[in-house]
């Protein structure tokens, strides 16, 4: 089972049904990170000796190296399922859990920071960019990307501290994750296609999208694709979420410089130096709600997809999905809905959480009195800055939480909903899944 503390989340349902209900619904999510994980997805692509993409095939065997590099939370399953396919020459792969490992004796993996880059994730960089620089006209270079890219592929234009610095804002300014990679793509010499302009080898990256809607120039960045965004586009943004005055003066410089003409725009998407790479998604969060949904219907619910591209403030998005979920309830013959996207939290206060379990916290008090569960859950196993994957919530919520003297309105305004789901022992713990396709809510009757 996906989830550590399962037996405790099912016995916090205080009825029968309650407890029915938070079983399947764990059951549930497992069914969905299963159908994206990365080692499983990327078999999929490889058909006898060859590789199957979107709109050809490869034959790895026919160049006369393969070159494999990585980043992100799905980086090493990605790799590993490659590296039992075909030979590798050499290989570098960033990820951020320091337990796991590509075994491969010439694949290297490192260890970088998310959600903030490190020195780790600058060597690694590094490291790939040496050898993309290595690689022949007659070689092939895979590239694996996933959720976490935009911090541990990381070649900085500015210090370090004033990357971490400015990226730190932009997570806790409510900006959404295409404005926050917008301003790392103009700050970077590897994404917004920046990666791979100079090589002459032909690519293939797959994708694993934690991005609504799968728009490859946002995903990690857009290491391996044109971008049309420009540093107009990253002035502007910073001004919408009033920061222009609070980043480092080194990139204020390097963002004037840039709209001045002085440092290049990233490479367009009709650039011919970017043309070269096929971008192939093979996980997403399309995939994960549906097998969401086929394992409702196993379990003999009646469910209903309400989206698939969730984005807005996280307690605005939950109030509004139990609202929505109470009518079709109501009105149709549908016991159970579901949703993915990735909301955002504008952080006022000083507490610990992340998008999910501020959600959840925000409807205890609007599912009082109902027979509805409701839970939101981060497929990478990380919400925010916490060490919960999510939280799941029921009719007596709220009374339990007045049982232990806690004023629920109190802790999502300091946007501590962590500490409110840990003390109700509902939190959702499952470390790090490996993978990233955004977040999964889920709402039975």
């Amino acid at each position: 089972m996906l989830f550590k503390n399962k037996d405790e989340l099912i016995e916090n349902g205080r009825t029968e049904s309650l407890r029915k209900k938070r079983s399947d619904i764990l059951k549930i999510l497992s069914s969905a990170v299963e159908s994206v994980g990365p080692y499983t997805v990327l078999s999929t692509r490889f058909r006898n000796e060859e590789i199957v993409l979107d709109s050809c095939t490869l034959n790895p065997f026919s160049f006369a190296h393969v070159f494999l590099v990585g980043f992100g939370k799905a980086s090493v399953e990605m790799a590993q399922s490659i590296c039992d396919r075909i030979p590798i020459k050499r290989g570098v792969v960033i990820t951020n859990d320091v337990s796991k490992k590509v075994h491969h004796p010439l694949v290297q993996t490192i260890t970088g920071g998310h959600p903030l880059p490190d020195e780790n994730s600058i060597r690694g960089t590094e490291m790939i960019e040496q050898i993309i620089a290595d690689c022949t006209p007659n070689d092939l270079l895979i590239v694996l990307i996933s959720g976490g890219g935009s911090s541990l592929l990381c070649h900085p234009r500015v210090p370090l501290k004033d990357m971490q610095q400015t990226t730190q804002l932009l997570l806790r300014s409510g900006a959404t994750i295409s404005e926050i990679n917008t301003i790392r793509k103009h700050l970077s010499h590897v994404k917004g296609g920046n990666l791979i302009k100079n090589v002459t080898c032909t690519v293939v990256s797959f994708i694993i999208s934690d991005v609504v809607n799968d728009p490859l120039e946002f995903i990690a960045s857009g290491p391996t694709c044109g971008d049309d965004t420009t540093f107009d586009d990253t002035i502007s943004i910073l001004k919408q979420y009033t920061l222009w005055q609070a980043i480092p003066s080194t990139v204020r410089t390097v963002l004037i410089q840039g709209q001045q003409g002085m440092i290049p725009e990233t490479p367009s998407k009709d650039d011919k130096r970017v043309s070269k790479s096929h971008n192939v998604i093979v996980a997403n969060n399309v995939i994960a709600c549906e097998s969401a949904l086929n394992k409702a219907r196993e379990l003999g619910y009646r469910p209903f997809l309400l989206s698939t591209s969730l984005v807005g403030e996280a307690k605005d998005i939950g109030r509004d999905l139990e609202q929505r979920a109470r009518e079709l309830f109501q009105h149709q013959d549908i016991d159970l809905c579901i949703a993915g996207g990735e909301t955002t939290v504008s952080v006022l206060g000083n507490g610990q959480g992340g998008r999910n379990q501020e959600m959840v916290l925000s409807v205890v008090e609007q599912i009082q009195g109902t027979d509805h569960v409701f839970v939101s859950f981060a497929t990478d196993g990380v919400d925010g800055m916490s060490p919960a994957a999510g939280a799941i919530a029921d009719r007596y919520s709220l009374l339990r939480s007045t049982e232990l003297q806690m004023d629920h309105t109190k802790y999502l305004n300091e946007n501590d909903s962590y500490t409110f789901f840990k003390a109700l022992h509902d939190v959702l713990d499952t470390g790090p899944t490996g993978t990233n396709v955004m977040d999964i809510q889920l709402i039975i009757k």
